[in-house]
This record gives structure tokens, C-alpha cells and sequence, in this order.
């Protein structure tokens, strides 16, 4: 892009270095533009006049986007050096596929949907099914730009598992330091049964603690973390005279006096049994995944999702109120929705656009319950700070009832191709091959590439193609090329190069021509009606009006295709295109760019059902006879969008 800017990155000097094949200093990185989609503040807090394209920078940002885009983003617009905490939870390399289920509100029996894929899967080119140095060098990129935005006292929280922790350390100590390793906490699980044929059931993940230096510290009120006692321990406590509580330890003979006088002395007593012991790094107080049911509430089913009672403790540890916390693998919003009860700042980013909207939705309705209920989170009563970031901006905290929604670098493009990428590999019967870099599959005993379809194939993309097999001599494979259109030049090029080539001859499959493949299925959007009107009254009549907003019908093809059913069939079945729907919201002053909501429609049960009709005040400053744009945004149950806008006049 014309405007992007690239900014410098510090060396990684730790020790030990971990080495692998394609192993790349980022001494620097490109920087994409940002674009502010959506805004959520039912407060208006945001009403600074900044400028557009930076307003909201002071407060809460959640980011759609590779997050090494976002990274870089964010050290090109101020924040180096102004992240307190990270807690990142990254792919564990666990040969998995992650994918949410959903199901239609409303409905009992219907089978359950796949959503869009979770974390890294097959929405760009990474999944969580790694070539081993390709992890690598995805995870060393992501720590180093991790710590130029760390304050001088930051730390950082790895969640790991066996298949990556030994890897991950050695990363963690060359970016950060060995010196600056400060715990390995171990998250026991709960194991009920299991089998012990071949090795003992796996019952624990490890959370990495890092600091950026030596200057960090345990938070005063926080660092004394205590958790309940056993109750085995809670049937041994006994009163001393001056009624405090201790452990009183069985011997299997009588203790002698110098014994009894030293277990006096290493007694940890205890003001009341409820306090609880002092936590290690071994954390099986708090139940796993079990614990999760009972915390979805209404969220979409993330496999590997993190309990609150986890996050609460580490961002306790190791932040203050008003501290800035940053995810960039958020997921399904945990650390945001921790870090937002808590009264810290947060960022968080994903590169899956349902981990956004899922994020989006948790927040929302803790804002709202916050706002309902009068609380003011604790970073309210700091004052804003000024900082280098920008005069302008004022400073970067005070700003806690809202925040705002980016998309970086066009990424919505990114997942449409991605879709029709996977709709064509199933069409066509490709063979995916998830460790090769440059093609992405097998057709029979030949390699596939599949051009990106946001452009036709051209010179460039054969030329790419023809470079990569001289990079491997030894490949006697032919080659097919998918596409989505082609340069005129491309057939004459072909002929040319297959007519010297014995091996490796290049073929390509355009997929809106090809005679096996025309019929190639093409993503019908969702649609809705919806009806606005202004309507006036003795209340509203003075502030322009009442604005009476209808959904009357919708439909989302591409439920309709999953359940594997025809629309009238579809309907007979599901009457109430409600079923349908996971999120409203509206925009009742629409300026064509950012999506300010107004209100949110957020279902708190799996199975109750959006409303449907609304009634909103004018927005403030128009005018009686004046026109305003009402922006409607339906997200289906599979994370589809629809945008519905209706220009109303006066009343």
C-alpha cells in the first residue's frame, strides 16, 4: 500500500539462541494502514476532538487482523513501551483443527453448525498443524515485537503446553533474557478416569512468566495470592492460645521436647482457616476446562477457552488498576472480559473475525452490566496521564465504558478468499498439505497452488511457480495452478514453458471457465429486510423524533447450506428467521465508515431470541426536519454480517 511505513525492531541478544531452518532477524516491519469499523460507547466517553482516524487511541482496542500487523501497528502509532502486561494463550502446535460449534436459537434437536475456525486454523496460511520451524519463526516474529511494546517494568504470561513449552523457553529466554524468567506455573486439570495403557494422562498446561527487565515487580495488594486449604489440612487445624490457627502435623510417636519445640517454631499460623495457604507455582486449586460451562453464558464454544478465575489471578499478580493489558491471541475474549472487570486498559487482537465478534459481544454486555449498575472500574479514578505518545490524544488512560474496533490491513478480504479457497478445495478434491510453503495441496500425484482469488493469475504468479521448482530439483511432480480469472498472456506463456519442460509441467484450472469445474459454487450473502420509520410524539417530538426500526425477514444462505436444506423447506421447518440470529446492532447516525452502536441486541441464553423491533430517539443534533442514516448490523449464528442502512427523513 502507498502509505504503509516500516519501523525498526531491537535485536534479540539472550542467551541461549534456539536455531532452525529459515531462522530471520526482524530488524524491521511493514506497517498497515488501520481502519476504525466500530465503536461501542454507551456512555459517550469518546468525545475528544481528536482526529478521526485516531480517535479512541486513549482507550480500550479490539483489532481484526494478522496480529503481526497489529503489533507493528501499534509500535507505529505510540505504544512502544506502554504495555504493562501481556497474557498471550498462541497455538500449541497441537495437530488440531479448531473449530466452534453453534446451533440456532431457539431451536431444540437442530444439529450443530461449524463456525468459523478458531485461532489459527484455515483462515490465513497458518494453522495449528506447523511445520516446526515454521512455528518458530511465527512465534519468535510475534516475542520480539511483543517486547518493544512492554513498559521497562512489563512481563508477559506464555501459555503452553508439553509439545511446545521446551521450544517456546528457549525463545523466551533469547527475546527476553534468561535472567528475566520469573516463574513456571503449572495449571493442574482436573482428571476423571482415563487410561494409563501407554503413558500417564496428561493433567497439566504451563504458563511462562517473563519480565522485560529487572525492574518489575509483584503488585503489593496482589502478590501475597492465597489458596483455600485441603481438607485434609482444614480437619488438622487447631486453636493456639491466643486463638489463631495452625496445621497440627501427627507424628507416629511422641516428639520429644526439642521436637515439639522446633515444629512450634516453623507452625504457620493463620488468623482464621478461611484465608487460605500462600500459592506456588503448582495451581491446583482451580478446576480447568471443567469450570467453563458454568462461564459460557451464552458464548459460542471455544475448545481451548481460559477460565476467568485464571486470568483474574495472573492479571492480579502483575497489574495495577489503570495498567495497559494486551492479547493478541484473544480468542474468545477472556483476558479482555477479566482485564475490563478489574479496571485495566486493554488491546486485544484476532486473526478470526468470529473470535472478534465473540470478544465484541462478551464486552458489551459486561460493559453494559457495569454501566446499569452504577460501578465505575478503578482506573476511572486515576488521572489521565500525559505521555509521548501524543499531546493530542491526551494521555492514555481515564477511558474504561467503551472501546473501539479496528481492522487492519483490509483483513475481511483475506477471509473471503480463504472461504472460497476452502470451498474450492473441496470441489475440486485437493489433497491439503499443511507443512509445504509455497503449494498448498496435491491433486492426485501432482502439486497444487491456489493463486489468490482477489486477482486473476498472471506472469508474476507463473513466474513465482516456475522459480519455486528450480528451488527444487529433485521434484519431477507436475504442477496445477487454481485460479479465479487469467491475463490474456498466460495460455502463450504456458505453451511455451510445457513445451521444454519433460517434468513439471504446469497446468491451470480457472475456475469461472474451466468445463470439470464451471459450476463453481459462488457465496450467496445473507439478506434481511428491514423497515425504519420516524415517528414523533409529545416526548420525542422536541429532539427530532422516535425511530422505529423493524427486521421483517432474514436469511442467511449459508446456514440454509449447511443444514443441507432448501430455503422453503428451510422455512417451513424454522418460521422464525430469529433462530438465525446471534447479534443486532444498530447505528442511528451512520457517517458510511464506522459503526457507532447505539444499541446491541445480545441474547444472554443460547436459546432466547433478539427482539427484532426497536425504538430509538433521534441522535442528538438532528434536527426535527433534518435526515439521518440508520445503520442495521445482523450477525448470523455461523459470524456473517449484513449491513442494512435507510436514509430517514422527517418525521
Amino acid at each position: 500500500m502507498t502509505n504503509a511505513q516500516t519501523i525498526q525492531i531491537a535485536e534479540a541478544k539472550g542467551r541461549p539462541m534456539l536455531h532452525w531452518v529459515g531462522k530471520r532477524p526482524l530488524d524491521h516491519v511493514t506497517v498497515y494502514p488501520a481502519q476504525l469499523v466500530e465503536r461501542f460507547d454507551p456512555l459517550g466517553e469518546q468525545t475528544s476532538e481528536v482526529s478521526e482516524n485516531l480517535r479512541g487511541l486513549g482507550g480500550n482496542l479490539l483489532f481484526h487482523g494478522d496480529n503481526k500487523d497489529v503489533l507493528a501497528w501499534l509500535l507505529a502509532h505510540g505504544y512502544r513501551g506502554k504495555v504493562n502486561l501481556v497474557y498471550i494463550d498462541p497455538p500449541f502446535g497441537s495437530g488440531a483443527d479448531y473449530v466452534r460449534k453453534v446451533q440456532l436459537r431457539g431451536i431444540r434437536g437442530t444439529p450443530k453448525l461449524d463456525g468459523e475456525s478458531y485461532t489459527l486454523s484455515e483462515q490465513i496460511q497458518y494453522t495449528d498443524i506447523w511445520a516446526n520451524d515454521t512455528y518458530l519463526q511465527f512465534m519468535y516474529e510475534r516475542l520480539l515485537l511483543l517486547k518493544e511494546l512492554l513498559t521497562t517494568d512489563g512481563m508477559i504470561y506464555l501459555h503452553c503446553d508439553w509439545r511446545r513449552i521446551h521450544h517456546l523457553r528457549c525463545l523466551l529466554d533469547e527475546v527476553l533474557g534468561s535472567e528475566n524468567f520469573i516463574n513456571e506455573i503449572i495449571w493442574q486439570h482436573q482428571i476423571m478416569g482415563g487410561s494409563h495403557d501407554k503413558r500417564f494422562p496428561k493433567a497439566h498446561e504451563t504458563i511462562l512468566w517473563y519480565a522485560k527487565g529487572s525492574g518489575y515487580r509483584l503488585r503489593s495488594e496482589n502478590s501475597n495470592v492465597r489458596v483455600p486449604f485441603s481438607d485434609y489440612v482444614l480437619q488438622s487445624m487447631k486453636q493456639d492460645e491466643k486463638g489463631w490457627y495452625y496445621e497440627r502435623r501427627r507424628m507416629s510417636r511422641k516428639a520429644t521436647p526439642a521436637e515439639a519445640a522446633a515444629k512450634a517454631h516453623t507452625r504457620t499460623y493463620v488468623e482464621s482457616p478461611d484465608v487460605g495457604t500462600v500459592a506456588t507455582d503448582v495451581w491446583a486449586d482451580m478446576l480447568s476446562y471443567q469450570e467453563l460451562p458454568n462461564e459460557r453464558q451464552g458464548l459460542d464454544l471455544y475448545p481451548t477457552q481460559k477460565t476467568v478465575k485464571l486470568l483474574t489471578r495472573l492479571i492480579s499478580a502483575a497489574s495495577d488498576p489503570g495498567d495497559l493489558i494486551l492479547d493478541c491471541f484473544i480468542g474468545s475474549g477472556t483476558t479482555a472480559a477479566v482485564a475490563q472487570k478489574l479496571g485495566r486498559r486493554w488491546i486485544a487482537a484476532d486473526v478470526n473475525k468470529g473470535a472478534i465478534q465473540t470478544t465484541s459481544k462478551r464486552l458489551q454486555a459486561i460493559i453494559r452490566q457495569q454501566v446499569e449498575a452504577g460501578a465505575v472500574p478503578q482506573q476511572m479514578a486515576f488521572e489521565t496521564q500525559t505521555s509521548e505518545v501524543s499531546e493530542d490524544l491526551g494521555g492514555l488512560a481515564g477511558l474504561t465504558h467503551s472501546f473501539s474496533v479496528y481492522r487492519v490491513n483490509d483483513y475481511d478480504l483475506q477471509i473471503q478468499h480463504n472461504e472460497a479457497v476452502n470451498l474450492a478445495v473441496e470441489m475440486i478434491g485437493i489433497e491439503r498439505v499443511k507443512t509445504d510453503a509455497f503449494f498448498d495441496g496435491t491433486l492426485g500425484r501432482r502439486l497444487v497452488k491456489i493463486v489468490p482469488f482477489n486477482h486473476p493469475l498472471t506472469l508474476l504468479d507463473l513466474q513465482l511457480a516456475q522459480d519455486e521448482l528450480k528451488a527444487r530439483p529433485d521434484e519431477e511432480r507436475d504442477v496445477v495452478l487454481v485460479c479465479l480469472g487469467k491475463e490474456t498472456s498466460v495460455d502463450a506463456w504456458l505453451a511455451e514453458y510445457n513445451k521444454r519442460r519433460p517434468v513439471n509441467k504446469i497446468e491451470v484450472i480457472e475456475l469461472r471457465t474451466d468445463q470439470k469445474y464451471g459450476k463453481f459454487f459462488i457465496h450467496q450473502p445473507a439478506q434481511a429486510r428491514v423497515r425504519v420509520e420516524r415517528q414523533t410524539s409529545e416526548v420525542s417530538e422536541d429532539l427530532g423524533g422516535l425511530l422505529v426500526i423493524e427486521i421483517e425477514d432474514f436469511i442467511s444462505p449459508s446456514i440454509v447450506e449447511r443444514l443441507e436444506m432448501d430455503t422453503p423447506l428451510f422455512k417451513a421447518q424454522i418460521p422464525d428467521w430469529r433462530a438465525m440470529v446471534d447479534v443486532v446492532l444498530i447505528d442511528t447516525a451512520y457517517d458510511g465508515q464506522t459503526f457507532n452502536i447505539v444499541l446491541s441486541d445480545v441474547p444472554e441464553r443460547k436459546n432466547d431470541l433478539v427482539s427484532g423491533r426497536y425504538e430509538l430517539p433521534a441522535p442528538e443534533g438532528v434536527a426535527p426536519g433534518s435526515a439521518t442514516t440508520v445503520a442495521v448490523k445482523i450477525i448470523d449464528m455461523l459470524g456473517e454480517e449484513v449491513l442494512v442502512t435507510a436514509e430517514v427523513g422527517p418525521a
